[in-house]
């Protein structure tokens, strides 16, 4: 199938659209691509399958989807025996479908079948409505309700059976029997968010119409009727309609499922709206889900409203003409929006909201008859059926306009869910805050109004003359969100203002609190206090989302003006302006507070700006925190370290500038030579004596110290710290300094010390010595004590102290002293003798071997070879060396010339070149041969150094045959 819209249809259709809009409704002819032999006299739509009803029996099932297969199936009777086709019912899965002829005759077929079979049980059963399971089984019907024309309501329970003696209905029983005639309409479905077994049962007859609530049994499996104890145990809700004698077609339908609604097994069901047609009219309204219970129904039709047939069936006609008699309403259905009624030739759309009919059109010819309009539940189409031809009913935005009725009924939140554009949202939201304010709620009307676009000073003033600070506040903290980060003139200014408000508001209510006096006559002053902290609580909210819309200095001077210090420093805070902070707390010397801020802070310029100060106040706990620092630069911090230290009268270990020093230097290692000189400037001007920290110090860094030797010596020097100065002078290696400095205060001991350090110089050394020989004599009591104390040195003798002692002092004295030394003297010129005499030998042993060198020879066996080439050695000149190793002088020479340094090497091709070419002759030759030799002979190659150089060469070289060595 294919579809196509004729010519004319919807063209002159009336319609609540906007100009140029299309039409809501459509009505568009269905193009059939089969052809049939007999006319429709059924027809049924489900899950996007069509099932047709033939008058010869047949009946077609064509999937929309691929309309190009159809199947076709035959009854198991022919038309003659069972009669034709009278109605179809086919459930919103499109599983189960119930064939009824005119004979009373019923057939069920499932959607995996091609072979109706017969019902037993019902037959002789006129079906007039269905109500399918709402669990929408497929794989049989579950339990289902069935309504017949005589009135008699059934519970069926019907599922596919192969086997050929099985019926397919598992039981059928009957609940009731009304008196008003055919069952038109019958719906079922579970009540949301109740238990499984609520039901909602709904009849529609011609003249009543029935609500039904309760609880079903618990049959399982299709073992037993489940609607028997709701019908039994329930009393219905009954609309009744007045006496019409003029008969009339009747029908109840229900809405499909919403077109973005998707259906799980257990999710909530949607809201549903019912219209029940009758002689009067159309009867409709929503299937709402509370409260449970018989009152359920009385609430569903109290909210229902009644179209009169009048203003349905009377409408103008196609042709611009009213009918003059009225025709009947034929068949309905229900839209999300609207109803559909077939009124004899023509298509009637009227909204369910207001009633206004808002599509009106002839769509079949004169005479023309329909079967009817069918919905498919699942995918929300729409359809008409005439014995020849198939319409589809065409919606397009069928809630466009449902903002605007919503917005007439006054329901606001309605109006803006279904508001599509920004234009149409603007208009819901100005007519609701217009109404919000007309009922003194200006809270809630500020909320709408800012995101409208009603003028802003119109609103605003309307909020200021009725007095309404908060629905102010809560207005522009709406209307701020609305604007654009590039809107920014409008954001300051609004955030700006909301500070005034802000502030105004905490102060009314601070005043309040302290007052005593209660705000309102129904806020006393416990809830004003927790109305203040929420007020200051959506304050701190507010600074810190638009802190970027507000001009710091603006901001300080409003709320300064308000005297809020609490708020005015929880705003310097959250911009990060910890400057202000610091400033403001250090100016009303609140330490605590300062150092609570600065602890926070990680710009190392603010610790610099405020050290001073704090140091001189709170330095203990300032130096905690700078200790957990990582970013300060010690060296800044150096000014506000002295001036703490030139204050400071307490003990070194209670020093909080060396504490901090210590840590820098130790834990940090900083070599900066400023902080070493800070360090060492505290150390040495410190009052005390004790200059123990000082020289613990100074000895820790060592020969390379990272303070200034000079700037350090000057203040020891300066303050009298003896210890470190002569240590520092050791240091820089001017152990004389360091001598004489410790001599001149007396500091023997340390001058001892000091004069051994140079063990690399004896001279120095001695030197040293000898000057703390002077000092020791010149001090001592007893010549034999000083003597006793200088023993200390290696170097000093009894001769080097004799200068030192006075004139009166005796050689008895140090008699001992000077016999032991000549006594050493004695010994040495023996030992010096016994030297002597060895090198005498050793001399006269050099002139018998250098004697017998001059007979030395050696024997040259016949046929030995030369151990460099290997030929006979006797071919040609060579030489033999006192190993026994022999070689050609010209095989040596190449050796030689191999393992030679770059020198010796070229110095014996020079020899070479000029011995063979005889650029030197006569006694220069001889004297040129004899050297060559000498370079050449001077040790075998085998044996000397010659050897040892050659131990990194491999024994195989890479041009032999390696096979000659192989195992």
């Amino acid at each position: 199938m294919a579809l196509d819209t004729p010519n004319g249809f919807g063209a002159d259709a009336a319609s609540l659209t906007d100009g140029g809009a299309l039409p809501i409704f459509d009505v568009q002819r269905v193009e059939l691509q089969f052809s049939v032999a007999a006319d429709f006299v059924a027809a049924q739509v489900a899950n996007n399958v069509l099932i047709l009803a033939l008058s010869n029996g047949r009946i077609l099932r064509i999937d929309l989807n691929r309309p190009e297969d159809i199947d076709d199936i035959d009854l198991p009777k022919k038309p003659s025996e069972v009669g034709v086709i009278r109605r179809i019912f086919l459930d919103p899965t499109a599983s189960h479908l119930i064939v009824c002829t005119a004979l009373g005759e019923n057939y069920y077929l499932h959607s995996q079948s091609r072979q109706p079979r017969p019902l037993p049980r019902l037959r002789g059963v006129s079906i007039e409505s269905i109500a399918w399971n709402p669990a929408l089984p497929t794989a049989s019907t579950r339990e289902i309700l069935i309504g017949a024309s005589d009135g008699n309501i059934y519970e069926g329970y019907i599922e596919t059976a192969t086997e050929f003696y099985r019926k397919e209905e598992k039981y059928l029983k009957s609940l009731e029997k009304l008196p008003d005639g055919p069952i038109t309409g019958l719906w079922v479905d579970g009540l949301p968010g109740r238990a499984a077994d609520m039901r909602r049962v709904v009849i529609g007859t011609q003249s009543r119409l029935f609500h039904l609530v309760g609880k079903v049994g618990k049959g399982h499996d299709g073992s037993g009727s489940i609607y028997s104890k709701l019908f039994d145990g329930e009393q219905p809700v009954v609309h009744e309609l007045s006496r019409s004698s003029a008969p009339a077609a009747s029908a109840l339908v229900v809405s499909p499922d919403p077109p973005d609604a998707v259906r799980f097994r257990d999710e909530v069901p949607p809201e549903r709206s019912f219209a029940w047609l009758s002689s009067h009219g159309v009867f409709h309204g929503k299937l709402l889900g509370s409260p449970a219970g018989s009152e359920l129904g009385t609430k569903v039709f109290n909210e229902s409203k009644l179209i009169p047939k009048a203003q349905i069936a009377s409408q103008e006609g196609a042709g611009g003409r009213r009918g003059a008699a009225m025709e009947g309403i034929e068949s309905i259905a229900l839209t999300q929006w609207h109803i559909v009624c077939l009124v004899g030739g023509r298509i009637v759309a009227a909204n369910q909201l207001t009633g206004a009919t808002v599509y009106d059109q002839m769509v079949l010819n004169h005479g023309q008859k329909a079967l009817g309009i069918y919905v498919d539940v699942q995918k929300n189409t729409f359809w008409l059926f005439t014995p020849q031809e198939i319409f589809e009913i065409v919606l397009t935005d069928e809630d466009r306009d449902i903002w605007k009725i919503m917005l007439k009924l006054q329901q606001f939140d309605a109006a803006l869910q279904y508001a599509h554009t920004p234009a149409q949202k603007d208009a819901v939201a100005v007519a609701s805050g217009d109404y919000l304010a007309s009922k003194g709620s200006y809270n809630e009307a500020a909320g709408v109004y800012g995101k409208s676009s009603k003028p802003f000073e119109e609103v605003a003033l309307c909020f200021i003359d009725n007095n309404q600070p908060d629905a102010l506040r809560k207005y522009l903290l709406t209307k701020l969100g609305t604007f654009k980060k590039s809107s920014v003139m409008q954001r300051i200014m609004i955030a700006t203002w909301l500070i005034e408000i802000y502030m105004a508001k905490l102060n009314s209510l601070d005043d309040t609190i302290i007052t005593g006096a209660e705000l309102s006559e129904t806020l006393n002053p416990a809830q004003t206090k927790e109305q203040l902290d929420t007020v200051r609580s959506e304050f701190h909210d507010f600074v810190n989302r638009h802190k970027g819309d507000l001009d710091r200095k603006t901001v300080y001077d409003v709320i300064s003006s308000h005297g809020r210090e609490e708020e005015l420093l929880f705003y310097a805070d959250a911009v990060n302006d910890y400057n202000y902070v610091l400033s403001y707390w250090v100016q009303r010397e609140r330490w605590s507070e300062a150092l609570k801020v600065l602890k926070r802070q990680t710009d190392a310029e603010v610790f610099y700006r405020y050290s001073s100060v704090l140091m001189t106040h709170a330095a203990t706990e300032l130096v905690e925190i700078l200790m957990r620092q990582g970013n300060l630069k010690p060296r800044s911090l150096i000014p506000a370290l002295l001036e703490y230290d030139r204050n400071f009268k307490g003990p070194l270990a209670q020093n909080q500038a060396v504490r901090y020093l210590q840590y820098v230097v130790n834990q940090l290692a900083s070599t900066d030579s400023a902080v070493h000189n800070t360090l060492v400037s505290i150390y040495a001007s410190h009052p005390s004596k004790d200059e123990s920290a000082l020289l613990a110090y100074v000895e820790s860094q060592g020969d390379e110290p990272s303070f200034d030797p000079d700037f350090a010596l000057r203040l020891c020097i300066q303050h009298h710290r003896v210890l470190s100065c002569a240590h520092i002078y050791t240091s820089m290696g001017q152990y004389v300094q360091a001598v004489d400095l410790a001599l001149a205060h007396n500091e023997v001991e340390l001058a001892s010390i000091i004069a051994n350090r140079p063990m690399s110089n004896p001279q120095l050394r001695k030197k040293l010595w000898l000057a703390v020989a002077r000092k020791v004599i010149s001090q001592s009591n007893g010549i034999k004590t000083a003597i006793e104390f200088l023993k200390r040195c290696d170097l000093l003798k009894i001769e080097d102290l004799i200068p030192f002692f006075p004139d009166f002092v005796v050689i008895d004295d140090f008699k001992e002293e000077i016999c032991n030394a000549l006594e050493d003297y004695s010994r040495n010129i023996d030992s010096l003798r016994r030297e002597m005499d060895d090198s005498s030998q050793t001399a006269a042993n050099i002139k018998v071997d250098i004697a017998a060198l001059e007979h030395r020879y050696a024997i040259v066996e016949h046929g030995e070879k030369c151990y460099a080439c290997g030929l006979p050695l006797l071919s040609r000149q060579f030489f033999v060396f006192p190993c026994q190793h022999a070689f050609h002088s010209d095989c040596l020479g190449r050796r030689v010339l191999e393992q030679a340094g770059p020198a010796k090497a070229k110095r014996i091709r020079e020899c070479q070149v000029q011995v063979s070419k005889g650029l030197v002759k006569g006694v220069r030759r001889e004297e040129m041969v004899a050297e060559l030799d000498e370079l050449v002979a001077s040790a075998c190659i085998l044996c000397s150094d010659y050897a040892i150089r050659r131990i990194n060469e491999p024994f195989v070289k890479e041009e032999e045959d390696l096979s000659e060595w192989a195992l």
